[in-house]
């Protein structure tokens, strides 16, 4: 009950992992999608060689980069969100995905 006064609801070791569980599930969806939408945007169909040219890796590394961006900038927004409606009596939590960049 120590949430009547101001303090997190424990969590049952069942809920631990269905969280842990929701977070890896999440971090493979974004890493599947940024491995899609990279690979699409910076290497071409037509393979020449086998390894990535100087070109390609730095598309690469620029489309990560902002992908990376873009989720922390998110996961900042979802907290200040959830963080607010916490406040004013709504469910807190919604975080990011692991990656405090």
């Amino acid at each position: 009950m120590s949430f009547l006064f101001g303090g997190q609801p424990k969590m049952s070791s069942a809920d631990k992992i269905n969280a842990a569980e929701t977070e890896i599930e999440m971090i493979s969806d974004m890493f599947n999608r940024l491995v899609q939408s990279c690979t699409k945007k910076c290497i071409p169909t037509d393979y020449r060689e086998s390894d990535l040219n100087k070109g390609e890796s730095v598309c690469l590394d620029r489309c990560v980069s902002k992908m990376f961006e873009v989720n922390v900038k998110v996961s900042e927004k979802m907290q200040e969100v959830s963080g607010a409606g916490g406040a004013k009596g709504g469910a807190g939590g919604a975080g990011g995905m692991g990656f405090g960049m």
